[in-house]
């Protein structure tokens, strides 16, 4: 089942970007698209991608092929690998990043361990890529209200 993020709904509709939950899957299959590649794609394909699972060694080793199979035959163009560190990022740590936790308590809330263990991997590595590097994205406070907002405790008095 592809987790679908209230902050990025209009996505889901249109998929001419790529969803969080996919970004994840491609990361943990080791395949990188550019935006042009995924909007390349046919509708059906993209909805395959966004649906195939990706859990089991197996699972990521044929959704990396039908990836690579898909974009090859509609683009005429290769996928590219992930590095190992964007691969090892899908799987997000048991505990917050410094970076993200900064980045959360500038916008207002507190993202504490508690929190985050409340956080599955999915949203854990949605709010990384959106508010753990050094630019932050223009989701990550409709991110952090959906996913931590009612967890977490917010750090002004305007909630």
């Amino acid at each position: 089942m592809l987790r679908r993020f209230k902050f990025e709904e209009e996505v889901y509709e249109s998929l001419s970007c790529v969803p969080m939950a996919v970004r994840r899957k491609l990361d943990r299959v080791g395949v990188k698209i550019s935006l042009g590649q995924w909007q390349g794609l046919g509708r059906g394909e993209r909805l395959a991608i966004c649906h195939l699972p990706a859990e089991s060694v197996e699972e990521r080793e044929v959704m990396k092929v039908f990836m690579e199979e898909a974009v090859r035959n509609r683009c005429g163009s290769a996928t590219k690998p992930v590095t190992e560190e964007m691969r090892r990022a899908a799987e997000p740590p048991a505990s917050p990043p410094p970076a993200l936790v900064a980045s959360a308590k500038a916008e207002g809330v507190e993202l504490t361990q508690s929190a985050w263990e409340g956080l599955n991997a999915d949203e854990r590595y949605a709010l990384i890529k959106l508010g753990g590097g050094e630019k932050q994205s223009h989701n990550l406070v409709a991110a952090l209200r959906e996913l931590v907002g009612q967890r977490g405790r917010t750090t002004s008095s305007a909630g």
